[in-house]
């Protein structure tokens, strides 16, 4: 068992907490850190791993909602730009200006100078924080972005938005750290079961998937933040909401490096959809697909990899396709976006909701849902919860440092200069920053310890940086460290991770004697 997993279990229900959060995905991480840092006695839980749902199927961007300009929806565009650049000055070294390049295609719906338009609009409306956009001719684009097929197109523009240096659950964990580093706790594989609301307190049973358990909490106030389960989760608390969720299938594949442009190649694909050819270090992923479904979880069909396989062919000059054989991985997602709980939504208008979040606020039972939200208004989503369950008579907050955000930059530049006395790469220096925060001091203290970790094992992925999450990050499955701590189950085939020399050894620091039936587990499902 996880020493970290177990003393938060220990803690969560040896102690009334004063909040409860279901649900660990972004939503559920930033309210968890926002209010363990404002004092509050917080435990967040998920069913899977944190940040293994919706939110590990992000197209990695952080944006401030160019789309939905086309539907007018000026308030909405205005916040989410704010809100980008927050995240811009907070995570200077997780979130980045990145620019984009747009063509637009002979006879589009809407005119090449309004499109330019747009772009300047939306300029305007991310408060001139970026570079400004570009209109290019088909001339302009023949020589600057050579690989975009230009046969049909009137012409394209660019402009710049922000993407996740890392990964969107790399950047959700950091929400995790900083609950654990404020004494909350964070626990993944445990499942609500029951849930009831008694003499002024929310009495929970939860089952514990990795030791089969079940486990009582005790808490003043309840979050749910599962995402597309939140109305599965509604049910077993016997809440009724204003609110519900319809579902989008996002489809995403990850291809060898298409061009060696460090833009985001911009369409819009055969069906109308703004889509994207996103650099991810010597990788590309394409996507995505928006497909309206039922159910809360979805797997990529053929059909939607011939879509996006079909869509980059056509909107590249290059002198073999892409096939098949060329995907390296696969991720799909299901989007759940906020309806009304009575509003019908036809399949013309389901595709023009935006990705707005609503909180359903239920005083009586000190309870609170939240539906819908991107992972670019997320700091937003934390400062309202928090505000609640503060309403909600959890008023012993104290006033604390700011809960979300990189350390500063002189601590930056200390890090960088420890990390080059033990002879760390810059790349490496950089990435071990992004990912760990201050906590990657303590990376170095290992490194300084026995200079023999420093060595990458499997990837770029170093032993020191094993053995702290080991120690310090819940890995309990291979699935968790392959796809969700690293990027490796995206950027690598399945194969080559299975042939790979370092793998037994870092199942080995994970894992321990567990370590052969993880690898088994991984490579079996």
């Amino acid at each position: 068992m996880n020493a970290l997993r177990t003393s938060c279990i220990d803690r969560a229900r040896n102690d009334v907490q004063d909040c409860l959060i279901i649900g660990a995905g972004i939503n559920g991480a930033v309210s968890a850190a926002a209010l363990a840092g404002k004092g509050a006695k917080v435990t967040v839980v998920d069913k899977g791993d944190f940040a293994s749902s919706t939110s590990q199927q992000s197209s990695n961007l952080a944006w401030g909602g160019i789309k939905y300009l086309e539907n007018f929806e000026f308030p909405l565009v205005w916040g989410l730009c704010k809100s980008r650049n927050h995240l811009m000055d907070s995570f200077p070294s997780q979130v980045q200006e990145i620019r984009f390049f747009t063509s637009i295609a002979k006879g589009f719906r809407k005119p090449l100078f309004l499109v330019w338009i747009g772009a300047v609009i939306y300029w305007f409306m991310g408060r001139f924080k970026t570079r400004p956009p570009r209109l290019l001719t088909v001339s302009k684009i023949r020589k600057d972005a050579p690989m975009v097929n230009t046969e049909h197109l009137a012409g394209g523009l660019e402009y710049s938005d922000c993407y996740f240096v890392e990964n969107d659950t790399r950047f959700a964990f950091s929400f995790i750290r900083r609950v654990l580093l404020k004494g909350g706790n964070a626990i993944n594989y445990l499942e609500l079961i029951t849930a009831d609301w008694k003499n002024g307190l929310w009495h929970c049973t939860l089952q514990d998937h990795i030791s089969g358990n079940e486990i009582s909490i005790k808490a003043k106030t309840l979050v749910n933040a599962a995402g597309p389960y939140a109305d599965r989760i509604n049910q077993i608390l016997r809440i009724e909401s204003d609110f519900k969720h319809i579902f989008s299938k996002g489809a995403h594949i990850i291809v060898p490096r298409v061009t060696k442009t460090k833009h985001v190649l911009t369409f819009f694909a055969s069906d109308g959809r703004l889509f994207f050819m996103i650099p991810m270090g010597n990788r590309t992923c394409i996507g995505t697909t928006d497909t309206r479904v039922d159910q809360t979880s979805a797997e990529p069909t053929d059909d939607d990899v011939d879509f996006l396989l079909e869509n980059a062919n056509q909107l590249l000059n290059q002198e073999k396709p892409l096939t098949r054989a060329d995907v390296i991985a696969k991720r799909c997602g299901v989007r759940p976006l906020v309806v009304k709980k009575d509003t019908a939504v036809d399949s013309a208008e389901w595709t023009a909701l935006s990705r707005k979040h609503e909180i359903d606020i239920h005083p009586k039972q000190k309870l609170c849902s939240i539906y819908g939200g991107k992972l670019t208004d997320c700091i937003n989503v934390g400062e309202e919860v928090a505000e609640i369950i503060q309403a909600f008579g959890i008023t012993h907050f104290q006033s604390l440092e700011k809960w979300y955000g990189e350390p500063g930059i002189q601590k930056r530049v200390h890090f960088q200069a420890e990390a080059e006395k033990l002879g760390l790469p810059e790349e490496t220096r950089i990435r071990l920053w992004r990912c760990y925060g201050k906590e990657a001091f303590q990376i170095l203290e290992k490194i300084r310890h026995t200079p023999a970790l420093k060595e990458p094992l499997i990837g770029t992925v170093t032993r020191a940086e094993l053995h702290h999450m080991a120690k310090r990050e819940m890995v309990m499955h291979l699935d968790d460290f392959l796809r969700r701590r690293t990027m490796l189950a995206l950027t690598h085939h399945r194969a080559s991770l299975r042939c790979d020399k370092g793998l037994s050894e870092a199942s080995d620091i994970l894992f321990g004697p567990n370590a052969e039936i993880e690898i088994s587990r991984y490579f079996n499902e």
